[in-house]
């Protein structure tokens, strides 16, 4: 983060409060308190990811957009729908693919491959 903001950042925060879920509040509780500080504490490594990855991410997605010559994901989705892009098929795919990927890299890396 930068200016105004000093030090800890919005990332070292949310980094600090998901440890203190996962080290001090999971192994101190049990049944539903326990499964929602770990809901919690999924939800707040999801952030984290976003945090880490979503700028270079949301670059990357316009660059994607910018080369299927459509400026955001409705645009996209309205060309496809009509038949626009039929022609660029695989290059259509390949846009689609990649930004699959990079929400699955930040909601779930597990399920990225």
């Amino acid at each position: 983060m930068t200016a105004p903001h000093d030090v800890p950042t919005m990332a070292e925060l949310v980094e600090a409060v998901r440890e203190w879920i996962e080290h001090d509040v999971l192994t101190a509780t049990d049944g539903r308190l326990k499964f929602h500080a770990l809901v919690a504490a999924g939800m707040l490594a999801t952030i984290e990811r976003e945090l880490v990855l979503g700028p270079q991410q949301a670059v990357d997605h316009a660059a994607r957009l910018a080369r299927l010559g459509c400026t955001d994901d409705a645009e996209l989705a309205g060309r496809i729908r009509a038949g626009d892009l039929d022609e660029r098929y695989a290059e259509v795919l390949d846009a689609l693919r990649a930004s699959v990927a990079d929400k699955l890299a930040v909601a779930n890396p597990r399920y990225g491959g």
